[in-house]
């Protein structure tokens, strides 16, 4: 069932049409505006997931209201109804203001439960489709590579699976995917929320910044203290309008970690928690696979990256595999020299050099873009380290 408002100029035509929408059963509260009104809520969790413009007069101070809603939420549904044939020109302003539908007036039960019904078919595609593009990259504590396996994960994905894909730093207290791409980003993080009431998928294009690999950014702070005044609310529309324009996006949280953070990391298909074979970060990995579970999201959607992996590390590995019960995700060889030198360059790995650790990020780009890898996989005693599993 669907949220729904009403903008309308007349008392008498609004009742008619709220009477009509609660006997099509596809309503689950109604919100009602009068225009002109100088009250709209500023939060997009607070507006409606449909708004009839219940024209009676001037359509244009309509098509304003709705552009101002559009502009807070841009995935709301705009039905514009009108007693008076619509021309090409009111068509064209309509379009122009996000208006998909038109609805004569009076309107019919049969005509709103169409469309009613079209929106609600819709939405259940695109919260299917949603749910298959949010990555969130994190480390299991400070100094484990997850910026390292976010860039070149993201690089890989662009450069090899023919999906678009975005990467959005919101590591703290910096941010450093740009200095790990050799790109010199003019707007990030900062921007997108300063301009929250601008925000849809237009501006949002406006603000990345596009790697060679395809792969596109929108870069994270730069200066520490930028983040007091940036809440996470507002970076959970930026990942909404991000994935309503892109196949893939990736988000690169760092090793923060606190409840506000649940709702986003609820968005994602998948997490991918970073660590290295070493007890700190096996100790921290564990504990935030239990929070994760107290947070309320699925388990089967945590996987575990080992970075920086060698041989000598499979009996901890065995161990902390029996310890959280499931098997390790993915394990990324530990080659110090050529993942520093591509660091320094500014370069993805897989842009540099084509070796076992290049082939390993290559391999589970295309685990996660759900595409059959090229190269063989060798198996291991510890099942899940060198095998990706396949969705669950």
């Amino acid at each position: 069932m669907l949220t729904v408002g009403i903008a309308s100029g007349d008392s008498s035509s609004s009742a008619q049409l709220v009477a009509s929408l609660q006997q099509t059963g596809c309503v689950k509260s109604i919100k009602q505006w009068m225009i002109p009104t100088d009250k709209l809520a500023d939060t997009a969790e607070s507006l409606p997931d449909v708004v009839f413009l219940d024209m009676v007069r001037d359509p244009e101070v309509y098509f304003s209201f709705g552009a101002q809603l559009r502009r807070i939420r841009p995935s709301i549904k705009l039905v514009a109804c009108s007693a008076s044939a619509t021309s090409n020109q009111l068509l064209l302003e309509a379009m122009r203001s996000g208006v998909q539908d038109f609805l004569p007036k009076p309107a019919s039960l049969e005509g709103l439960k169409e469309i009613l019904s079209r929106f609600i078919q819709d939405a259940e595609v695109k919260d299917r489709s949603s749910a298959e593009r949010l990555i969130v990259v994190m480390g299991a504590k400070g100094g484990v590579g997850t910026t390292t396996v976010a860039v070149n994960l993201g690089a890989q994905l662009a450069a090899h699976t023919n999906k678009r894909v975005a990467l959005l730093d919101f590591a703290h207290p910096l941010g450093n995917v740009h200095l790990l791409l050799d790109l010199h980003v003019k707007f990030g993080v900062r921007d997108a929320v300063e301009n929250l009431d601008r925000l849809d998928s237009h501006f949002l294009s406006g603000l990345l910044t596009r790697h060679k690999t395809k792969l596109e950014i929108l870069g994270g702070v730069m200066q520490p203290e930028e983040w007091q005044r940036i809440a996470v609310q507002p970076l959970e529309r930026i990942v909404n309008v991000a994935q309503a324009d892109f196949d893939v996006v990736l988000v690169d949280i760092g090793s923060q970690f606190s409840s506000e953070w649940s709702q986003v990391l609820q968005m994602a298909r998948m997490i991918l928690l970073v660590a290295e074979a070493n007890v700190p970060a096996l100790w921290t990995l564990q504990r935030r696979l239990v929070a994760l579970k107290g947070f309320g999201i699925d388990p089967d959607r945590a996987r575990v990256v080992i970075n920086r992996w060698h041989k000598g590390d499979d009996e901890a590995l065995k161990s902390i595999q029996k310890d959280i019960s499931r098997p390790v995700f993915a394990c990324l060889p530990n080659d110090f020299r050529k993942a520093s030198e591509a660091a320094n360059l500014g370069t993805p790995i897989q842009q540099n050099h084509n070796n076992v650790l290049s082939n390993r990020y290559r391999q589970l780009a295309f685990q996660l873009a759900g595409i059959d890898g090229i190269t063989p996989i060798k198996k291991s005693s510890l099942g899940g380290l060198f095998s990706f599993p396949g969705k669950r």
